[in-house]
């Protein structure tokens, strides 16, 4: 256990030198870092919110205002579908309280027209054991001829769990687009959402971009009338009045029914309009909505159409000729920041609901720094503490374990830098814990050398008995922490995390520090100094 070939001992040394290049970069400004070579490392620790401050937002998916935009593509459907030859004659279709309902003129007809809405009622999941399935809607129809559609308890469930998820997917992409470090983005309870942006210097566009709900769609303008006279009168039946971002708006008469979405966008870049030099927002289509967006151009030329943002035109061009490149652009006097907010809520996709924000914190950097502070104090007296115990109640190989317990440091900051595993205050209480739980090992090998020593084993004998019978008991302890770090992991989040991923990387750099690399200074000692008699 004592015998190391030379290609360990350079292993080992080389384990810890890297440990110590890791953190290096911790000790300097950014600035500085950009001079240093690039074969040098120069990530630096990431900091949780808690540590370096930030944006704090608790969103939740607004369940009122999906409901409301499904029963509105509802009372679309069920027009299409009465339409449908042979046609069946309705009236009073809309939105009523919380569900769509629509009255069918010829009872006679009445078993028809629900046959032809039954499929609307949109099953999800199917019972693969002879149960109902689970339909999205539930249908009544009266005998006076009144069909109404309503969510089912279920369906509505299952829809809010998909938004939920579909939400946080696109939150993500939005705040990863933005650059922020480490956010933190998990899902709480049934309908909300957290996201923690480490850093985040700008709290106010943070939320702007992620509430917004970036639906994108492509109208075409409706030339029947101007929008002045379509808010005067009644817009004719499938068709809506919007408004323009001008100010004052200018409102617009669009067809309804959009002939591209936001889903057919493969790619959104801020360039420079090259006749004013002023911001704009190129687009890129898919193959399928470059050939839809050539069709439309072939059939509208010399017609506007409207590129809608969230219910505002944010622009509506004349088509000119048509356009089979699959690409275009949207112009609006923006600003820089505007125009680079659009693309990236372009690129990242819409939100699949309006997201309402519950709470709202920025944390500065200050509270950060006293939490350092107070973790810096601690750490420190906490070391003081065990290195002074070490060496007085182990003398010389105290002082072995007290290098060890120095260099496991080091590695833990080292891999949390290297990994970039975000460091947060409960993180820093889980590096103090193993600061104190570090020498563990090193008592329970020191304890069974002194047993062997008494025994009358020679000291070579001693310590090589005392390494290898201590390290069953060592693996044991650890590996059942272990277990306990990676269960509060997966089960947690959070600070919660962080204390498991600290405590995790604690454990292995531990059993590396306390047993190989305090086994190897040992073997050194006893090479240099082969002492007759053991100094513990």
């Amino acid at each position: 256990m004592l015998y190391f070939a030379r290609w360990k001992i350079a292993l080992i040394l080389l384990v810890v030198a890297a440990g110590i290049i890791t953190i290096l970069p911790n000790f300097f400004s950014e600035n500085q870092l950009k001079s240093w070579p690039d074969f040098l490392p120069k990530n630096q620790m990431v900091l949780g919110l808690d540590l370096r401050g930030g944006a704090y937002l608790l969103y939740e998916v607004d369940k009122q205002d999906y409901m409301k935009d499904r029963f509105k593509a509802l009372r679309g459907e069920i027009r299409s579908v009465l339409r449908e030859n042979p046609r069946i004659g309705y009236t009073g279709l809309a939105e009523q309280g919380d569900g769509t309902q629509v009255r069918i003129r010829d009872l006679t007809r009445l078993a028809e027209a629900e046959e032809r809405l039954e499929p609307l009622v949109n099953p999800l999941v199917s019972n693969l054991f002879g149960g109902q399935p689970v339909n999205e809607f539930e249908m009544t129809v009266t005998d006076d001829g009144l069909i109404r559609f309503t969510f089912s308890e279920e369906g509505l469930e299952n829809r809010m769990t998909t938004l939920v998820q579909q939400s946080i997917e696109v939150v993500r992409r939005r705040v990863d687009e933005l650059g922020t470090t480490e956010p933190n983005i998990q899902r709480q309870g049934a309908e909300r959402i957290l996201v923690e942006a480490p850093g985040e210097d700008d709290p106010e566009r943070l939320k702007d971009v992620i509430g917004t709900t970036a639906k994108l769609t492509f109208h075409m303008v409706n030339n029947s009338m101007s929008g002045e006279q379509a808010l005067q009168n009644r817009p004719p039946a499938g068709t809506i009045v919007l408004n323009s971002i001008d100010d004052p708006p200018f409102p617009y008469l669009l067809d309804e029914a959009p002939l591209l979405s936001g889903d057919d966008l493969v790619d959104a870049q801020v360039s420079f309009d090259q006749r004013n030099n002023e911001p704009v927002v190129t687009f890129r289509f898919n193959q399928a909505g470059a050939r839809k967006f050539a069709v439309i151009t072939q059939q509208n030329v010399n017609n506007a159409f409207a590129i809608v943002l969230d219910d505002d035109v944010i622009s509506a061009p004349v088509i000119r000729e048509p356009i089979t490149g699959g690409s275009g652009q949207i112009s609006g006097n923006f600003t820089v920041d505007a125009a680079n907010d659009l693309a990236v809520l372009m690129r990242a996709g819409a939100l699949p609901a309006k997201l309402t924000v519950l709470e709202e914190r920025s944390i500065g950097p200050g509270l950060g720094a006293d939490s350092i502070e107070a973790g810096k104090i601690a750490s420190i007296i906490a070391g003081a503490a065990v290195i002074v115990f070490m060496i007085l109640a182990y003398g010389r190989f105290g002082i072995i374990a007290d290098l060890a317990l120095t260099t496991n440091i080091f590695l833990i900051f080292g891999a949390l830098t290297l990994l970039q595993a975000t460091l947060t205050l409960p993180g820093i209480a889980g590096i103090v814990l193993t600061i104190g739980m570090a020498v563990d090992a090193n008592v329970l090998i020191f304890e069974r050398i002194r047993e062997e020593s008494r025994a009358g084993r020679s000291v070579i004998s001693a310590i090589d008995a005392g390494y290898s019978r201590a390290l069953g008991t060592i693996l044991d302890a650890n590996i059942t922490t272990l277990i306990a770090a990676v269960i509060l992991f997966q089960l947690g989040s959070g600070p919660v995390r962080g204390f498991a991923v600290t405590l995790a990387i604690g454990i292995f750099t531990t059993v590396f520090s306390a047993f190989t690399f305090s086994r190897l200074l040992v073997a050194l000692w006893v090479r240099r100094r082969r002492p007759s008699e053991l100094p513990i």
